[in-house]
């Protein structure tokens, strides 16, 4: 169990490594930021044990889509003022979901 959640955690932050890179090129910070702020989050509660394997695919899972959704908005080369509005919404109900799984009763046990 501890193999494949590692296994899994590995091959998530690959790909959020490679999208990272590719959207460098477009970025507006303030989503920049709080996407990597957001990753930071969920990387701690893993570490923590607050997250299960379960909770923190769902979480990784979201952040995935707020970049894919990101990256299409930007394939025109600019997000206007709606759409940074839409990923700021999705941010913010990122950012709850963060929150409550990490403080649910549910735990890992880490040694």
């Amino acid at each position: 169990m501890r193999r494949f959640t590692i296994m899994m955690l590995t091959g998530v932050m690959m790909l959020f490594l490679a999208g990272f890179a590719f959207a460098a090129s477009t970025d507006d910070p303030g989503i920049q930021k709080r996407e990597a702020i957001q990753q930071k989050r969920i990387d701690q509660g893993v570490k923590s044990g607050q997250l299960t394997p379960k909770e923190t695919g769902k979480l990784e899972r979201q952040q995935t889509k707020i970049k894919q959704d990101e990256e299409r908005m930007k394939a025109d080369g600019k997000l206007t003022p709606q759409e940074r509005r839409k990923l700021k919404r999705e941010q913010n109900r990122a950012n709850r979901n963060i929150y409550r799984k990490k403080h649910n009763e549910r735990e890992v046990d880490v040694k």
